[in-house]
């Protein structure tokens, strides 16, 4: 493990935003021994990971994908304990299920590598040789990430001049280098075969006409290593991290907007030098708590030693702190590419879709076009559209309400907030509810459920600008930055302000990125920033407590 010197640690700590990264981040650092506020502007904790119930139904509002489960029991052993012990893990089978414009016929993915390449074999002759290559390269490339930029502040390149790092140099330059779309279409010429694995890129927040070719190790996640679920949703997630938060002794205050960072110089009043100097260097200003306002309105002070933001990258810089004071101003972001805007839908539907697997994609012909209309310099919404439908009620009895089915709809569209909001049964802007009809039309024609709109029950509908009023998301975006090349690994920025010593960054916005997986991963490079620790790998997971009844007695 590398380490820069250090002075004293800080005591206290707020952080800002109680969805996963806040909480995760909230509970290592109440482990590592500080006293921990989380505030959180909405009623209950989640941020995108959130949930919605109405009538009997259960609704995830946001991540449905369980992918890199090696990451999350990881974080849940940094606190003692395991994914196996905290949540009950299902394998699905078929991962997921495509429907594909102009085939008549869906491809499920199976839950294993070898049923996959059989399957590719089945759809072009030869290309299950070539995925049984191209998922080689997926797992060696994917092996890299995690051991040597995954898990990586970027406080210091040394350590990532090793030896399997330069081996690879031309290899990794040339995948740094090629748009994924390429790299598919240089090994596959069957077009659903092209679109599944280019897919991949979504979760990414980008193209697979602008995603570095690196993230084909991506295809690792669902053609070899299948998709879990974790029974009773993810907002189960959100609820087991943030018990385990509170018995580390985290205090978690929600309907508490945060309105302010307070700074105060370096050398100004009592404590300057809490911090260690490594959070320091040649700052401006330093942390010092945070101003917000309470459920009664009430503006109110918290005091802190370190203060850290897993809102918005942007709202944080932006709206938080003066323009002064600022790593990423505006300027900043002018410059930026944002990750897609989604219209989701949650329906109750009434009786049951067989046709609909837990997890459906539904791909347009006119890839490339789609693609275009939500990332191109002229954006619009693409009709139809590609889209994705989780089905959580054919996996989890407790979604929905016995002779019904739970639905989640997502369709990415342009960052544009000017799209509007949704609302309840119809209520939403107009654009929003109209593009609704459309989608709901779309699955009901694509996956043979002509009575698809008679039978939902409940309905709700989430556009663009309720990303900006309920998660202050840049632009509205779904995810966060674009994972194109100037904006991966340390392209992406710093998790620490360069401006203001002890204020530090999580969440999709910062480093390493959009997804699940990758929020626990930045909430731990808090604390690897935090003890100056500039190594690559993940943290050593601490030895269990020895048990003082066990042993020998003589």
């Amino acid at each position: 493990m590398t380490r820069s010197s250090a002075t004293a640690q800080p005591r206290t700590a707020v952080v800002i935003g109680g969805g996963i990264t806040g909480l995760a981040t909230a509970a290592l650092l109440a482990r590592e021994g500080l006293e921990v506020t989380v505030l959180e502007k909405q009623p209950v904790a989640g941020g995108r990971t959130g949930t919605w119930q109405s009538a009997g139904f259960s609704f995830d509002t946001g991540p449905s994908w369980y992918l890199m489960p090696e990451v999350f029991d990881h974080f849940f052993r940094l606190l003692g304990t395991s994914a196996e012990e905290q949540l009950e893990l299902v394998r699905l089978d078929p991962g997921y299920r495509v429907l594909f414009e102009g085939f008549a016929e869906p491809v499920d993915i199976a839950a294993t590598r070898d049923e996959n390449v059989k399957l590719f074999e089945s759809l072009e002759p030869g290309a299950g040789a070539r995925l049984e290559k191209y998922l080689d390269s997926a797992v060696d490339v994917y092996d890299m990430a995690k051991k040597r930029f995954l898990y990586s502040t970027f406080a210091s390149f040394l350590p990532l001049l090793r030896p399997d790092v330069l081996r690879r140099g031309p290899r990794l330059a040339q995948l740094l280098l090629q748009p994924l779309s390429s790299f598919v279409a240089q090994k596959f010429t069957d077009p659903r075969i092209r679109q599944i694995l280019g897919y991949p890129a979504v979760f990414l927040g980008s193209s697979p006409f602008t995603t570095p070719s690196m993230y084909h190790l991506m295809s690792r996640l669902d053609l070899a290593d299948g998709v879990l679920y974790p029974m009773g949703g993810f907002t189960r997630l959100i609820s087991v991290i943030s018990e385990l938060a509170r018995a580390e002794g985290v205090t978690i205050r929600t309907e508490t907007a945060v309105t302010r960072i307070l700074t105060t110089e370096p050398d100004a009043g009592r404590g300057s030098r809490r911090l260690p100097r490594r959070l320091a260097g040649r700052q401006r200003a330093r942390a010092t708590g945070v101003e917000y306002t309470d459920a009664a309105g009430e503006l109110l002070r918290l005091e802190a030693d370190l203060v850290v933001s897993a809102a918005d990258l942007h709202h944080t810089e932006t709206a938080l702190l003066p323009r002064e004071l600022q790593t990423y101003p505006e300027s900043y972001w002018k410059h930026r590419i944002p990750g897609p805007g989604g219209l989701l839908l949650h329906l109750g539907v009434r009786g049951e879709l067989p046709s609909l697997a837990h997890h459906t994609l539904l791909f347009t012909s006119d890839w490339k076009a789609n693609f275009s209309k939500i990332f191109g310099r002229e954006t619009s919404v693409p009709d139809p559209a590609s889209l994705y439908v989780c089905r959580p009620s054919a996996t989890d009895p407790g979604a929905a309400p016995e002779g019904y089915e739970n639905l989640f709809v997502l369709v990415p569209v342009p960052s544009d907030p000017s799209l509007g909001s949704g609302g309840m049964d119809g209520g939403g802007d107009a654009r929003i509810e109209a593009m609704a009809d459309a989608v709901i039309a779309q699955i009901s024609a694509w996956a043979g459920i002509p009575d698809l709109a008679e039978r939902i029950t409940v309905r709700r509908t989430v556009g663009p600008q309720d990303f900006v009023q309920d998660l202050n998301s840049w632009r509205g975006t779904l995810l966060g930055p674009a994972h194109v090349l100037k904006q991966s690994a340390f392209f992406r920025g710093t998790n620490a302000s360069r401006r203001v010593e002890g204020l530090l960054y999580a969440g999709g916005s910062t480093l390493p990125g959009i997804g699940l997986p990758m929020c626990l991963i930045s909430a731990e490079l808090v604390l690897k920033r935090l003890r100056g620790d500039t190594s690559t790998e993940e943290l050593p997971v601490p030895e269990p407590a020895a048990d003082p009844n066990s042993g020998s007695r003589s």
